[in-house]
């Protein structure tokens, strides 16, 4: 009796590990496509006066879809797509001029499931560069420019209600050379649009409060920051409450990681000063500061 009890223990202890040992399954659910795909564009401004806006190249997009988690939209400008999980949002177009843009959504399901709808909308922008900036900055086509790593403050930092270098000016020559051997090409088209382009040799330099805005990990450095090919620049009035002291009173936008010759985790620049041969920019980095940067032709 004592052998059959225990041989009956085993065979309970037995069948709990096993048991126990089970595969766990799991499952996704359905795949569900989204459906019933809506997409609604509405330019801002639009009257009889004004058929395609007010001018300032904004357009307010909305999409709606049943079963959908994500919305991916690609706005026809030359800009990256962008992520929109709400479907709501206000988007400025700002090539000068009056052109059309084929606004695509990917609706996305379960799966990685999708549905995709087009629009099409003609907007105007009223924004035009001032011709001393566009001439000096593209040449009247294209102009090469580079760090001007032999001038005082080619790089620099402060606070960022002031308008100059105030915690940290670099001194000539002082900084990494990835920081100094990239190639940034400003061009104009017969429209006056304006394109960047930036051969960084590989590696291009990042304060260490924006390497993991540009996906890596680390200090202050040199990293293999993808410059992004041609980017479609954006430009418009500043916002900084500069004065004609300070500024020209233009800022652009660089669409992407808004790289320029050195990263600091912000993607406007404002032209402080600008003549044939001198660019001096500031942007707003990832830690809040106004950061300062140099460029001379090349």
């Amino acid at each position: 009796m004592i052998t059959i009890k225990k041989s009956f223990l085993a065979l309970f202890l037995l069948t709990i590990v096993f048991s126990s040992c089970k595969k766990a399954e799991y499952t996704f659910g359905d795949i569900k496509t989204p459906a019933n795909l809506v997409l609604t564009a509405v330019v801002q401004g639009v009257d009889v006066a004004n058929p395609f806006g007010n001018g300032t190249g904004k357009v307010d997009i909305n999409i709606k879809a049943d079963e959908a988690l994500n919305y991916k939209i690609d706005f026809g400008d030359g800009t990256a797509p962008q992520m929109v999980p709400s479907g709501i949002i206000q988007y400025r177009f700002g090539n000068p001029g009056t052109a059309e843009y084929n606004i695509t959504v990917n609706a996305i399901g379960t799966g990685g499931s999708m549905s995709t709808i087009t629009k099409k909308v003609k907007v105007y922008v009223n924004f035009q560069i001032p011709a001393s900036i566009l001439q000096n900055l593209t040449n009247g086509s294209s102009k090469v420019w580079e760090t001007d790593k032999n001038a005082g403050g080619h790089f620099g930092v402060g606070p960022n209600n002031e308008f100059f270098p105030l915690w940290y000016s670099a001194g000539p020559n002082s900084r990494e050379p990835c920081a100094y051997d990239d190639d940034i090409t400003f061009s104009k088209d017969a429209n006056d649009n304006v394109k960047l382009s930036i051969n960084n040799k590989g590696e291009s330099f990042s304060i260490g409060a924006a390497t993991a805005f540009y996906g890596f990990a680390g200090g202050d450095g040199c990293y293999a920051i993808n410059t992004g090919g041609l980017r479609s620049l954006i430009f418009m009035n500043s916002t900084s409450g500069s004065n004609a002291s300070q500024s020209t009173g233009i800022q652009f936008s660089v669409p992407g990681n808004g790289i320029i010759n050195f990263g600091t985790g912000g993607t406007m620049y404002e032209i402080l000063s600008i003549t044939d041969t001198q660019l001096h920019l500031r942007n707003i980095g990832a830690d809040g500061n106004s950061w300062y940067q140099k460029l001379i032709k090349k």
